[in-house]
């Protein structure tokens, strides 16, 4: 294998150890993203569902607007050109619905010609940001880090966002963000009120040398980030309310002490909003600020479940449960063996165990210990391992 890829390459050695990790690192980053869908039913009978997986085939609707869910892109598109778009809120499967012609869907075939209310931009096309280039785009040398909006969803360059140096972008000493949300130029109109709100909700980046800050408001930020909420002050969420928070005396009561719809409607036009970790706590939920969201189609930001951090939470969870499935199987397993079987079970796990543990031993040693494992190898490991047996036998 490594002649194939001619001799520049350089083979990287990693110990089982490390290989486990990378691969455990790996399925954790497809579970985040897939929410823990495992991808075997079609999410249609779900409706527009709050946040999901999706992905564009351009194979079935090269126009670029239909998404598919997981399951339809393993089952349906398999082996089609398709996009990965990350999440989309409210959205539906449309797979073999009437944009798709003559196609129909293998997993639940009895859908709508449309989906109305699923929303599209041009990531269905594989298109990206204001200068509209495919990611990974085959013309650049390095592949630039984009930026999602919460707001349209789009992805964005670090120097498409309309800043004056990409070091306005909000991030620590070692250089990570330490924003949570960022809204786009094209989406800020919408968003005029938040200046209104406390800076704490803004995240800044971090100056060097910077004086820590002293105001005494509890609520003033530190170095850009939004204090962690108080969970003495914090409403607790109503187990009944789906995502959102019941309304209360003091939701009742405007926290921007002015009306929402006159302060958005001025000539000011902000330009891009960083927001700092949970910013959407802040915001005001009595009923004309409640309205404001309503009609501008933004009434999402008041649902926790919406957030990115809740679906990588609920997908945690998912895998968590789908491991302790796993492990439960495992022990169901043993505990129909008789005495007999478990021992023989046990013994040839240990066996293996001992036949890789002397194979990497004897690679280490080896004049050669940089060799990449070959297919003989591999065959080589289980032959000891039937000789063994056979002895034993």
């Amino acid at each position: 294998m490594a002649d194939a890829f001619g001799d520049e390459m350089e083979e990287r050695v990693v110990t089982i150890d490390e290989y486990i990790e990378e691969v455990e690192a790996e399925e954790l980053e497809a579970d985040l993203v897939l929410g823990g869908d495992e991808g075997k039913e079609c999410t249609y009978a779900n409706g527009y569902m709050k946040r999901q997986a999706i992905f564009s085939c351009l194979t079935c609707v090269p126009q670029g607007n239909a998404g598919v869910c997981t399951a339809c892109s393993l089952t349906c598109h398999d082996g089609h050109e398709m996009v990965e778009l990350w999440t989309k809120r409210k959205f539906r499967c449309d797979c073999g619905n009437a944009k798709f012609i003559d196609f129909t869907c293998k997993l639940t075939s009895d859908k709508d010609s449309e989906n109305i209310d699923n929303k599209y931009n041009h990531n269905f096309k594989g298109s990206y940001c204001t200068c509209g280039r495919p990611y990974p785009d085959p013309e650049a040398e390095d592949q630039v880090e984009m930026i999602q909006c919460c707001i349209c969803e789009d992805w964005f360059h670090e120097d498409h966002l309309g800043l004056n140096s990409v070091n306005e972008i909000p991030r620590d000493e070692d250089g990570e963000p330490i924003y949570e949300d960022f809204i786009c130029q094209k989406c800020a109109p919408t968003f005029t009120f938040l200046k209104h709100y406390p800076s704490s909700i803004m995240s800044r980046p971090v100056l060097e040398n910077a004086p820590q800050a002293t105001d005494t408001n509890p609520n003033a930020t530190v170095n850009g980030s939004a204090p962690e909420a108080n969970s003495s002050t914090d409403p607790k969420p109503d187990s009944n309310s789906k995502g959102k928070e019941p309304m209360n005396d003091e939701d009742a009561k405007c926290k921007l002490g002015k009306d929402v719809n006159e302060i958005s409607t001025g000539s000011e036009i902000p330009g891009t909003m960083f927001l700092s970790k949970k910013w959407r706590e802040a915001l005001c939920r009595c009923e004309t600020c409640s309205s404001y969201y309503a009609k501008n189609g933004v009434e999402y930001l008041i649902d926790k479940e919406d957030t990115i951090a809740e679906y990588e939470k609920m997908a945690k969870e998912k895998r968590m449960e789908k491991l302790q499935q796993q492990e439960g199987a495992e022990m169901n397993f043993l505990n129909k063996l008789d005495h007999v079987q478990k021992i023989e079970v046990l013994s040839a796990i240990s066996d293996m165990k001992d036949e890789l543990r002397n194979f990497l031993a004897s690679k280490q040693d080896s004049s050669d210990p940089s060799r990449p494992i070959t297919s003989d190898d591999v065959r080589g490991i289980f032959d000891n391992l039937r000789k063994k047996k056979q002895r034993l036998l």
